[in-house]
């Protein structure tokens, strides 16, 4: 093998080890229910304004519950953390794509 053919194939390696990574790395994606309103969520907050805690969801929810321990509940930080979403929530933010 020359010197030419051997560093060819050294530098074709090495350029698979810098772009694996960049391929190989997961779209970013919203991750519900964790108390941050992201794209592709929709979102409920417990003061008006989109202020006080969030509950954030990426799919539609049949029965929200009324009572701990069996409700979803707000998750984020602030004014109503903890306490179910349910005749809670006092404004919105739809950052998804649905009606």
């Amino acid at each position: 093998m020359s010197a030419v053919t051997r560093r060819a194939g050294v530098s074709a390696a090495a350029l698979g080890l810098l772009v694996a990574p960049v391929v190989a790395a997961p779209t970013a994606q919203a991750a519900g229910r964790d108390g941050t309103c992201q794209s592709g969520e929709f979102c409920y907050y417990y003061n008006s304004g989109q202020a006080g805690s969030v509950s954030d969801f990426t799919t539609s929810i049949g029965d929200y519950g009324t009572s701990q321990p069996g409700c979803y509940d707000f998750k984020g930080a602030g004014a109503g953390k903890g306490v179910c979403v349910k005749n809670n929530a006092a404004s919105v933010w739809n950052r998804t794509s649905k009606t």
